[in-house]
């Protein structure tokens, strides 16, 4: 088999997906994506390609992958772009092709009802409220017909509903083969089709999640396949360190002693006092927390010590030792009365595990690790790796299975690094020797979009900074009907702007200010995208984190994206410290080898929301004068896609009037 010119075929203006997909459209570069993954394929190794906005980089690498008639594992950054590619690309591209692949969809525990603990929570006397009670009769009628069990199929479920931990199953407390509902559960039902399957859609969680407990069914899975494509790969590394090093919550520590409680008592009732023995946990994590104090939520506190920072260190060891009896003593109750169900066994490995991970934070830190914790409504203590470089070259690039010595390693995503060699990606994730491919985006972006930086702004650390963001978004955002997306480097400053553009628009017919939190994003995202049709207020939309990337608003719905300040990873961070000051001890500079190319790749993200298709317009408004100020502005603006500039007020408002126009071609737009 010849698979590059099989794949060349496929794309030419005559091929397979011309004839067959209405809105496909042959570009050179997205042909030069699917060959050159298609000779990698063929070879195997290991191939990085930064595909810009436009390329259509989903079918370029999925074309390859099911011409090539091996069985392929393709891992996405998110769930919502897992349904997308099983659900809508992959049928489409199968029955184009006309190949028989066998396809599945593979999440984590955390996707699936859970059947046994849905009857667990039907009895259980402690619903979190009155609303739940009804969210759990329409979940019971929902898993009478479903096959697949995944919620993300069952419409009107809000993913932030409290009771969804109380119906799904986790590592810890799952029962496994011991489950009374073992033969119909759908966790296992999905890993069935996914060995039977010739493509499997996994996501990035589950791929690091298996690499860290060998729990999910990957572990049979990965052998078996020739090639891995991992898409939004820039996000790879984040996503590892979390599963790749320990954490331990409070939130953990209080759902065991909640399942403590509920399992004594259906399953253990009398043998034991499980009110104590739970509230012991309960009370014994409640003082871990009061230990920290009243520090700020959201804090990052270092751990160098045997304490974290601003905690006294007497009252931390005496609060994580009493956490460590009570956990002790727990295991030894559940231990004695295992043999009464299944899930008490659990509960008894649970507190175990537990009383383990209590035990290594009471210890020192693991020499090329950082620890720290997160206050907030809850503690999380981590410690984790300050990379996955190690773990990519010695248990993926390193397998020793049988096909691991020609397995193929695609790694995809829009921005992966303002570089040639793109650095920023391949040195934390072990890839320094692959090869790399950069595809340019298609669109037009000098007669498309613009870029403006409104020098008029005080400074970034100027306390007035964020309310004059605010000021010039209710100023212009009317002129096009809102259509705009405010991206915040900070909730601070998320909370802070939203607050003043609602105060601004508070009764108004004209516009309607949308903030993240306030609403699902699912909802959140179909309300702008309706905008001002049918007679409704337009939309401003203002958001922070994963609102920066995996938004896709094609059309006029948006037309102009503003960032309140660049996105320079915070240096107060214990991890962002920790890689800064590895770099300066071996002879780098952590601003220009981590701070500048993080920010020019986060950057970039909030820059590719703006244009999605060739008939967009828009404008990219960067309210940081520090990209004109300063001498690293130039290496910043340098790293966004080739927009139009404008340099005075007067442009930008000649501008901004030119959207409301329907050509990119009118004189008031160029």
């Amino acid at each position: 088999m010849n698979l590059p010119s099989l794949v060349r075929d496929a794309f030419a203006p005559d091929g397979l997906l011309s004839r067959a997909v209405d809105e496909f459209k042959p570009r050179d570069v997205q042909a030069d994506m699917a060959i050159a993954i298609g000779r990698t394929m063929e070879t195997g190794g290991v191939l990085v390609v930064e595909a810009g906005t436009g390329v259509g980089k989903t079918f370029a690498y999925l074309v390859p992958a099911l011409l090539s008639g091996e069985r392929v594992l393709i891992s996405t950054a998110t769930k919502t772009l897992q349904d997308q590619l099983f659900g809508r690309d992959l049928p489409r591209l199968t029955r184009a092709l006309g190949l028989p692949v066998r396809t599945a969809l593979l999440k984590g525990r955390s996707s699936y009802l859970c059947l046994h603990r849905m009857d667990v929570a039907r009895q259980s006397e402690s619903l979190p409220d009155r609303l739940s009670g009804r969210t759990l009769t329409k979940i019971e009628q929902w898993s009478q017909v479903t096959r697949s069990g995944d919620l993300a199929e069952l419409a009107g479920l809000d993913e932030r509903s409290p009771l969804i931990p109380l119906v799904t199953s986790s590592r810890e407390n799952c029962l496994g083969a011991q489950c009374p509902k073992f033969r119909s559960c759908h966790v296992n039902l999905a890993r069935r089709d996914a060995l039977a399957a010739d493509v499997v859609v996994i996501n990035h969680h589950l791929f690091f999640a298996d690499l860290a407990v060998r729990e999910s069914g990957m572990a049979e899975l990965l052998p078996t396949v020739k090639t891995v494509i991992f898409d939004e790969a820039h996000q790879l590394n984040e996503t590892g360190v979390q599963f790749l090093g320990t954490q331990l919550t409070t939130g953990q520590l209080l759902d065991f002693a909640r399942d403590t409680l509920s399992g004594g008592l259906q399953f253990a009732r009398g043998l034991k006092d499980w009110q104590q023995i739970a509230g012991q946990v309960e009370r014994a994590t409640r003082d871990l927390r009061l230990a920290v104090g009243k520090t700020y939520p959201g804090a990052k506190l270092r751990w160098t010590a045997h304490a974290p920072e601003q905690v006294d260190g007497v009252v931390w060891d005496e609060a994580l030792d009493t956490l460590h009896q009570a956990m002790n003593a727990a295991a030894d109750s559940l231990g004695a009365v295992g043999e009464v169900s299944p899930d008490m066994v659990r509960l008894h490995e649970r507190a175990l595990a537990l009383a383990g991970l209590i035990e290594t934070f009471s210890g020192g830190c693991k020499v090329g690790s950082v620890r720290w914790m997160d206050v907030g409504n809850q503690l999380r203590l981590v410690e984790s790796p300050l990379d996955i470089a190690e773990t990519v070259k010695t248990r993926l690039l390193g397998s020793s299975d049988e096909a691991g010595s020609n397995r193929s390693w695609i790694f995809t995503s829009a921005t992966l690094g303002d570089d040639p060699s793109l650095r920023w990606f391949t040195e934390p994730c072990g890839l320094e020797s692959a090869e790399i491919l950069k595809v340019g985006s298609p669109f037009d972006y000098a007669a498309q979009a613009a870029v403006y930086v409104p020098r008029q702004l005080p400074k970034p650390n100027d306390p007035a900074h964020t309310t004059q963001v605010a000021q010039f978004v209710a100023s212009h955002a009317p002129l096009i009907q809102g259509r705009t997306l405010v991206l915040t480097t900070t909730l601070r400053a998320l909370r802070g702007i939203s607050e003043t553009l609602q105060q601004q628009f508070a009764g108004s017919s004209v516009l309607e200010v949308l903030v993240q939190g306030q609403r699902p994003k699912r909802e959140l995202m179909e309300r702008f995208r309706k905008g001002d049709v049918d007679g409704q207020p337009g939309c401003i939309l203002v958001a922070s984190a994963s609102f920066w990337e995996g938004v896709d608003v094609p059309g006029d719905a948006l037309q102009m994206v503003v960032i309140d300040k660049l996105p320079f990873p915070p240096p107060n961070d214990p991890l962002v410290e920790a890689r800064a000051n590895r770099l300066e001890q071996a002879g780098r500079s952590s601003f220009s080898d981590y701070f500048l190319p993080e920010a020019a790749v986060a950057l970039k993200q909030g820059a590719g929301r703006l244009i999605r298709r060739e008939s967009d317009t828009g404008i990219l408004v960067l309210c940081d004068t520090r990209l004109v100020s300063m001498g690293y502005g130039r290496r910043l603006m340098t790293a966004l896609p080739p927009m139009r500039r404008l340099d005075s007020e007067a442009n930008f408002l000649q501008a901004l009037k030119g959207l409301t126009r329907t050509s990119t071609t009118d004189p008031s737009w160029t």
